[in-house]
């Protein structure tokens, strides 16, 4: 799975938080900040028993951007490919993150 650089400790502690007492970060109140891979997006993590989270485009410690959504970019890709995400299983370098290094 790729490295993702994270702008600052805080974020990067945030995005590998792990809880001795809640295997799912939705789960946990400790937990605040959702990476999805696929797409590098960061979201806050809505604690309401469901899996939403509220995407940022700035790091609520230091300030620094995010880095842009590449959401379009996987969606477009997997459609060259003729996987369609809605129906197709995506290749496994296309639901980790993999993806984003070729």
């Amino acid at each position: 799975m790729p490295v993702v650089e994270h702008c600052c400790e805080s974020m990067a502690r945030q995005v590998t938080w792990e809880c001795d007492h809640h295997a799912n970060p939705f789960d946990c109140p400790d937990a605040l900040i959702k990476l999805d891979k696929r797409f590098v997006e960061y979201g806050l993590i809505i604690h309401d028993s469901g899996t939403s989270t509220i995407g940022i485009s700035f790091c609520p410690w230091c300030g620094t951007r995010l880095p842009e959504s590449q959401r379009d970019r996987w969606f477009d890709e997997l459609e060259a490919l003729g996987v369609d995400p809605w129906t197709d299983e995506a290749p496994v370098e296309y639901r980790d993150g993999r993806w984003l290094q070729s």
